[in-house]
């Protein structure tokens, strides 16, 4: 088969399209024939040299994808070869095939194309394990979720409007903003021109900045708020005001998923598939594509999230 792989850390140029041997299914894991796969911030530190894969995953790039079952390893059930899924993975999804735990597969959902679930696994994963399972969003509360326009983000505004939650979003421009609204927003913030501290009061925030926005969001946060982190855009090292934190009895969460164990991991992806897959199959959350892409695009691929002119998802079809 033919990966992706990344013979020396650099730009996009590093990405290299190249044949390789065909992955196979080991206990408890299946085979996928990937249709589409999806490019993350975390392919882009891998490629850089940043961010390796976790030991025993797939060495190439690709932490979620869709396609068809080619083959079933033991100790697998509840699945066949045919079924078109979708999966959260360590790596390997910019590859023709990746094996996969099956823990971590996902049906296709209801009025969700093949290609198009591939935006699925990593962003419902992110967001219900963070702001669900870590925060414990109610209804009536205030989310906060910084990069509102992103793949987390577009997922996150989506999935706070439909269990009842007041959404507040920040973006760098008005189309960014306008998107987040569409998606259902309530309070829109370019933090370009206007202070996230002043407009808001949020009992949880998603924070994929990190150090830059530390201080500021204990600020904002109401009391007996959450701050839950997963991406540091904005720096490894801040400084947290602990008098602060104490007077607002608030919390301060940091995760990350693709290290995980793998039966963390299984469980996330059923607590997703009890909460989340309800819902795109009513069709009250959906997937948010900004462009599709061929695999031998990949670099161009990475170029755009680099620039972060998309709105949701990039996808990379194999």
């Amino acid at each position: 088969m033919y990966a992706i792989t990344i013979p020396q850390p650099g730009g996009p140029e590093a990405l290299i399209w190249t044949e390789v041997p065909d992955p196979v299914a080991g206990e408890g894991e299946v085979v996928v024939e990937v249709a589409a796969t999806a490019v993350n911030r975390a392919d882009l530190l891998q490629r850089q040299g940043f961010y390796d894969p976790p030991p025993g995953a797939s060495p190439y790039p690709g932490l979620e994808c869709s396609g068809r079952i080619v083959e079933i390893g033991t100790g697998v059930s509840g699945w066949n070869v045919g079924d078109e899924v979708c999966a959260l993975l360590a790596g390997g999804g910019y590859a023709q095939k990746v094996a996969v735990p099956s823990g971590q597969l996902l049906p296709v959902p209801k009025g969700v194309d093949l290609v198009a679930a591939a935006a699925l696994p990593e962003v419902t994963c992110t967001v219900w394990s963070n702001v669900f399972m870590v925060a414990h969003l109610l209804p009536g509360e205030t989310l906060l979720v910084h990069g509102g326009s992103s793949g987390i983000g577009t997922m996150a505004v989506q999935l706070g409007k439909a269990v009842g939650a007041k959404v507040a979003v920040t973006a760098g421009t008005a189309a960014k903003l306008e998107a987040c609204r569409e998606l259902g927003a309530d309070i829109l913030v370019n933090y370009h021109d206007e202070d996230f501290v002043a407009a808001v009061t949020p009992d949880v925030i998603l924070d994929i900045i990190g150090a830059k926005y530390l201080a500021r969001n204990v600020d904002a946060l109401a009391v007996n708020g959450r701050l839950v982190i997963i991406g540091l855009q904005g720096g490894l090292t801040g400084e947290l005001n602990l008098g602060t934190l104490l007077s607002k009895r608030a919390a301060v969460a940091a995760t990350s998923l693709r290290p995980r164990p793998l039966e963390e991991k299984a469980a996330i992806v059923a607590a997703v598939r009890e909460h989340v897959w309800p819902l795109i199959d009513a069709g009250v959350v959906r997937p948010v594509v900004d462009r599709i892409m061929p695999i031998a695009e990949a670099g161009d691929a990475h170029r755009v999230i680099e620039a972060s002119t998309h709105v949701g998802k990039v996808l990379l079809t194999v």
